[in-house]
């Protein structure tokens, strides 16, 4: 498999695939009625419509869309709404869960029950994203921009065998992954980059397989042919990453957003460590961003 670079090919990638069943959990938001429309039009996904169904037909009458087109099940209550999708992805009536016009704490709620829910027990919960940026030659996968505030060595380990993962469905066999800071010294009093040893020795040894991986680096090390060479640093990541693991929450979150506003980005992400693919997107990406993030879930729920 030829590596996906772009987010474009992301969708090409799909054509040809059986389409993934998607439960939309409180489906009546017309945002998520018009990406979800999209990728079903494209022939990669099918939907289940949990919501109000008369609320939903309404709104998909002002978009514009046929409403036959999707299964529709009337439930007027949110968090009932919620409890049936997760059933429907846990029992296999469906491929992947996304949510809808729910509140994100109570659509994680049903995610996170611990005799219904969709995390396995011990299983870290994270998220990574697929950025697509004009002035790079190929995807960032980044991590976690949602989930994990300050992870501990034990969430970081998570974030990045998640993350390469992702990398490994869009076809990169060895990613090259960097454990991002603000200094490419170890430094006692920054714990991150202690952590960052210890996970790199962890890869040297074969217990993080199937990808290259080096930290603390700063961006430019990461991203960055000519600052490596500036910097005069070793690096086996040599300005190629694929893969970046950032220290916070803040600082990723911060990071993809600057990228989407002012640098043309666009991002497909997904909540990892679930049983099944799960589809929560902010209500400020772009409709183009929504209907990656429902591609992507689709090739991660691929066997």
């Amino acid at each position: 498999m030829q590596p996906i670079k772009k987010l474009d090919q992301l969708i090409k990638s799909l054509e040809g695939k059986s389409p993934k069943k998607i439960a939309v959990t409180f489906a009546q938001d017309p945002n998520t009625i018009g990406a979800i429309s999209k990728a079903v039009d494209l022939g990669f996904a099918q939907a289940i419509m949990i919501g109000d169904k008369e609320i939903i037909i309404k709104e998909c009458k002002k978009l514009g869309v046929d409403y036959q087109k999707f299964e529709i099940i009337d439930e007027k209550n949110d968090v009932k709404a919620a409890a049936l999708s997760v059933e429907m992805v846990r029992n296999g009536d469906a491929d992947v869960l996304m949510k809808g016009l729910i509140g994100t704490d109570k659509f994680l709620k049903a995610v996170l029950n611990k005799e219904k829910g969709l995390l396995p027990p011990k299983a870290v919960m994270s998220y990574v994203c697929a950025l697509d940026i004009p002035k790079y030659d190929k995807l960032l996968f980044i991590t976690d921009t949602a989930v994990i505030p300050f992870p501990d060595l034990k969430q970081k380990i998570a974030m990045t065998k998640y993350a390469v993962n992702m990398a490994h469905k869009f076809g990169v066999e060895n990613p090259k992954v960097a454990l991002v800071s603000c200094t490419e010294k170890v430094n006692p009093a920054i714990q991150n980059t202690v952590n960052d040893a210890i996970i790199c020795k962890m890869n040297q040894r074969g217990q993080i397989k199937n990808c290259v991986i080096d930290g603390p680096l700063d961006i430019f090390l990461a991203c960055d042919k000519e600052a490596v060479k500036i910097k005069g640093v070793q690096t086996p990541i040599n300005g190629e990453a694929d893969v970046l693991v950032f220290p916070t929450l803040e600082a990723c979150n911060t990071f993809y957003k600057g990228l989407m506003l002012f640098g043309g980005g666009e991002l497909a992400g997904l909540i990892q460590g679930t049983i099944k693919p799960v589809v929560v997107m902010s209500r400020s990406e772009s409709e183009k961003s929504k209907l990656y993030c429902i591609a992507l879930s689709c090739l991660m729920a691929e066997d």
